[in-house]
């Protein structure tokens, strides 16, 4: 097993900068352009990010140490951002989910005890029974999935202008145009 609580948080903790950093002042194309049809720009991605720091993490989190396996979770809705059509800044997006991890790592900090609470158990709605370390494990690899799936749709815009060089871009070369 490879899950470590505090080598997780250090990924966790720093999505929000990393994002700030990396997609803060650019150009509105840079965070609209997406891989086509029915796929996620950037600032989208960021809103789902959001959407999981409100309705996902933390909250099954809490379901697991509360009812175990008693009580199965919610479903979440991972393309309920789609339907909130937000128009704000991606300056303002990236405040709120820096805030909202901030509050979710304090939470987290406070609530798993690594000694004791890794393997107890809940119920995921398609799943069935999941393990506490698994769903830190899975909120730490998504924030890399999503941090990659950025870069991706970003380098996307490019893949026509790259010219013959594309046989030296993994990044667009091996991309399929997967969905989200």
């Amino acid at each position: 097993m490879n899950f470590n609580m505090k080598e997780a948080i250090e990924v966790l903790e720093r999505t929000p900068q990393t994002l700030e950093y990396f997609l803060s002042d650019l150009s509105v194309r840079w965070v609209q352009c997406n891989e086509g049809e029915h796929t996620w720009n950037v600032s989208e991605v960021v809103d789902h990010l959001i959407e999981g720091e409100k309705n996902n993490w933390i909250s099954r989190l809490e379901m697991i140490l509360q009812y175990g396996e008693s009580k199965p979770f919610p479903p979440f809705d991972r393309y309920s951002h789609l339907n909130e059509g937000s128009e704000r800044l991606i300056e303002q997006k990236l405040l709120e989910f820096k805030t909202l991890r901030m509050q979710s790592i304090a939470k987290l900090k406070v609530l798993v005890h690594p000694e004791s609470h890794f393997e107890l158990t809940g119920i995921h709605p398609a799943f069935g029974v999941v393990k506490v370390r698994e769903l830190l494990s899975t909120w730490v690899v998504h924030d890399l999935t999503h941090i990659a799936q950025i870069v991706r749709v970003m380098a996307e815009r490019y893949r026509e202008d790259v010219g013959p060089w594309i046989e030296y871009l993994s990044i667009l070369k091996n991309n399929k145009r997967f969905g989200n």
